[in-house]
C-alpha cells in the first residue's frame, strides 16, 4: 500500500472517539419502544432518532479532528471536497435494532482517493470493535485488544456463507447466482448485517455476499477484512469502496473462486 499523508494514530484515536460518542446515542435507545420512520413511499427502510444522534454526534468528533475532510453519511449526506473522506452508517442493521438483535453496528471509514484505507465496526451492546488500519487488524472487547485473522480458508466446499437475507437477490438472474453459491458451500446463515463481515475478518466465516450495496454500507469493513488478510471485491472484480454488489472472503483465493461461481451462474 504507498505511503498515506496523514497521522494513523489520530485516526485510529478519532474511530475510537466517535463510536464512543456514537454509543451514547445509540445504547439508551436499543430495546426501547422508539419511533420509527420509513424512508420510502414504497418498501420499508427504516430511521430512527438513534440513527440520526449517533450520526450528528460521529460528524462532531470528526470535524474537530479534521475539519478539511470530506464527509459521507447515510442520514446527513455528503459535505466537503477533499482526498480524505470518511463515510458513516450510524447504525448498520436498523432493521435488527429495532427487533432488538445485537447484530446492528456503527461503521465508520476513512478513504483515501477512493479507496477504505481505515475502518471500525463497533457493537456496543455486546462490547465489541472490529479495527482496520493499514498494517493491521484487531479485535477489541474489554480487557481483550488482539490481533486478528481470517480463516485461511480457501476451498468454497468447505466454506460458511453469510448474507442478510436471499431476498436480497430479487431477480431470477440474481437468484440463480444465490443458489449457485448455496449449493457449493458448507453452511449458510442469514440476518448477520456488518456483523457478518466482521465474523469473516475474524476468522469464523469465510464468505459475505451482497448485492445493492451503498458505500456507507461496506466502506468501513473493507479495511477491516483486508488487513485481516481477507480479500474483498465488487462482482466484476472492481474496487468496492463505493459499494455495488460485494464478495467478501478469507483469502484471494477463495475470493477468485467465489467471483468465478458468481459470474459463471
Amino acid at each position: 500500500m504507498p505511503s498515506i499523508p496523514i497521522d494513523l494514530d489520530l485516526v485510529a484515536l478519532t474511530l475510537l472517539d466517535a463510536a464512543e460518542a456514537a454509543s451514547e446515542k445509540t445504547l439508551p435507545l436499543f430495546r426501547t419502544h422508539l419511533a420509527i420512520d420509513n424512508k420510502l413511499a414504497v418498501g420499508f427502510d427504516p430511521v430512527t432518532e438513534a440513527d440520526r444522534a449517533a450520526e450528528t454526534a460521529i460528524r462532531a468528533v470528526i470535524a474537530e479532528r479534521f475539519p478539511d475532510h470530506a464527509v459521507i453519511g447515510e442520514e446527513w449526506g455528503n459535505s466537503g471536497d477533499n482526498d480524505f473522506t470518511w463515510i458513516i452508517d450510524p447504525v448498520d442493521g436498523t432493521r435488527s435494532f429495532i427487533s432488538g438483535a445485537p447484530v446492528w453496528g456503527t461503521l465508520i471509514a476513512l478513504a483515501y482517493q477512493g479507496v477504505a484505507v481505515a475502518g471500525l465496526m463497533a457493537q456496543p451492546f455486546i462490547g465489541e470493535i472490529f479495527l482496520g488500519l493499514p498494517g493491521r487488524a484487531s479485535y477489541r472487547r474489554g480487557a481483550i485488544d488482539q490481533t486478528m485473522r481470517t480463516s485461511g480458508q480457501t476451498e468454497l466446499g468447505a466454506a460458511r456463507v453469510f448474507t442478510t437475507t436471499p431476498s436480497l437477490f430479487r431477480t431470477p438472474e440474481l437468484a440463480g447466482k444465490w443458489r449457485a453459491i448455496e449449493s457449493a458451500t458448507r453452511l449458510q446463515r442469514y440476518g448477520m448485517d456488518c456483523y457478518g463481515y466482521a465474523l469473516l475478518a475474524a476468522g469464523h466465516a469465510d464468505l459475505v455476499i451482497e448485492p445493492f450495496l451503498q458505500t456507507y454500507d461496506i466502506a468501513a469493513l473493507v479495511p477491516i477484512i483486508r488487513q485481516a488478510g481477507g480479500a474483498i471485491a465488487c462482482w466484476d472484480g472492481s474496487e468496492p469502496t463505493g459499494g455495488g454488489n460485494v464478495v467478501a472472503a478469507a483469502t484471494p483465493e477463495l475470493l477468485d473462486k467465489a467471483l468465478a461461481l458468481v459470474n459463471a451462474s
